[in-house]
């Protein structure tokens, strides 16, 4: 069962300065903002505002520009193929029980060429959230399927994010098998030194980030000019 505010399939949909709020608060657990499969997609200048699960990057190739995205618990979540450049991630204030995640991606399988990848982002606590972040736990992310993965490269990560930097999801599931890598990213939650010690993930060096940008990743330049959408196509 889901509550969501809005639905996109279909073929190379494309929103501009359009603001999706669910306003279930964090008590009405999974409230989604957006659910979204629509191929060669991209979405600038929006916002998408919930708490739990507020976009539902469902599947296929998706680009974010300039976006704001608001929330709690896994409030970027699915398993789209999905680059998020220049945007704000929010973390919102959650129940008090509650433990506030960024992404939760949903890639079930090696051989798919699912993930999230955020690039010149800024992840930081709302004015709610802002003023607990030492009592209420902030994490980039958790595997929600076997072979998770997201990559955070050049982004600035704030002081809301604890130093662990990642969630597990249920004891040791998809430790070994996820794919969770971060690069040349900024700000004082960013330091890697005391991250997580899970096989599966990575400081990773220039190679390794090339791999998802948006030519390489989403293959974004074959497809992205035709939308009139500013992007960058590497890592500078």
């Amino acid at each position: 069962w889901m509550v969501m505010r809005a639905a996109v399939s279909g073929r190379g949909f494309i929103a501009r300065n359009l603001t999706i709020e669910n306003t279930a608060g964090p008590s009405k657990h999974q409230a989604v903002a957006l659910r979204t499969d629509s191929d060669l997609s991209v979405y600038y200048g929006c916002s998408f505002l919930g708490n739990q699960d507020t976009l539902y990057a469902h599947s296929l190739r998706q680009f974010y520009r300039e976006c704001q995205i608001a929330g709690t618990i896994d409030f970027v979540f699915g398993d789209a193929i999905a680059v998020v450049q220049s945007c704000i991630l929010l973390a919102r204030l959650p129940l008090s029980s509650q433990k506030n995640s960024v992404t939760a991606q949903g890639r079930r399988d090696p051989n798919q060429n699912t993930g999230f990848s955020f690039q010149f982002c800024n992840f930081s606590a709302d004015a709610g959230l802002a003023m607990s972040i030492d009592s209420i736990p902030t994490y980039l992310g958790r595997p929600w399927k076997k072979y998770s993965r997201t990559v955070i490269m050049q982004s600035y990560i704030g002081d809301l994010v604890r130093p662990e930097g990642w969630l597990e999801w249920n004891g040791n599931f998809a430790l070994k098998t996820l794919y969770y890598g971060e690069y040349m990213n900024n700000g004082p939650g960013s330091p890697t030194a005391n991250r997580v010690k899970w096989p599966g993930y990575h400081v990773i060096g220039s190679a390794d980030a090339a791999r998802f940008t948006v030519d390489n990743f989403i293959g974004g330049n074959l497809w992205l000019p035709s939308t009139g959408v500013k992007y960058s196509s590497g890592l500078t």
